[in-house]
């Protein structure tokens, strides 16, 4: 059913989960990886001159690291890129050329606190992308889920 999975990081804690979900479906359907971070040009266009070089370079070693972070839950075999530019356009396009059959991403990223559902990002992969796309939100830690239930 599965060929080809991506699954899009910005090594936020929230797309943990997401980046587990898309190594069992892979494993469960013997499914390529690629893992796929992207550096948000707007972020680097917004600062000042004189620190854009450095910003970039930051931004591109927190997604190496970012992507780092999934070779390792995976254990090997997964293809990882760090791309530039806007990132519901840029995981689009990935998805497309590298022919994939799902995407999969997390519901908030760095920026996610000021949306309700999905995150800016996430929301636009959604509305846009050529393909499935599986949205995986982040659980309750244990003791917020404890509270529901002795609320319940």
């Amino acid at each position: 059913m599965f060929d080809t999975i991506v699954v899009a990081t910005d090594g936020s804690t929230s797309v943990t989960r997401a980046i587990d979900v898309a190594l069992d479906l892979a494993a469960r359907f013997d499914a390529d990886v690629h893992a796929l971070s992207v550096v948000d040009e707007r972020e680097v266009d917004a600062s000042p001159e004189e620190l854009r070089d450095d910003l970039e370079q930051a931004l591109e070693r927190h997604a190496e690291s970012a992507l780092a972070t999934v070779d390792d839950r995976a254990g090997s075999g997964v293809t990882t890129a760090v791309h530039t530019g806007r990132p519901a356009e840029v995981i689009c396009d990935y998805a497309r050329d590298h022919d994939a059959d799902l995407l999969v991403t997390g519901t908030r990223g760095r920026h996610g606190e000021n949306r309700l559902l999905l995150g800016s990002v996430a929301e636009r992969v959604v509305r846009t992308a050529p393909i499935p796309v599986l949205t995986v939100r982040q659980l309750e830690t244990p003791a917020d889920d404890e509270t529901a239930v002795a609320d319940a």
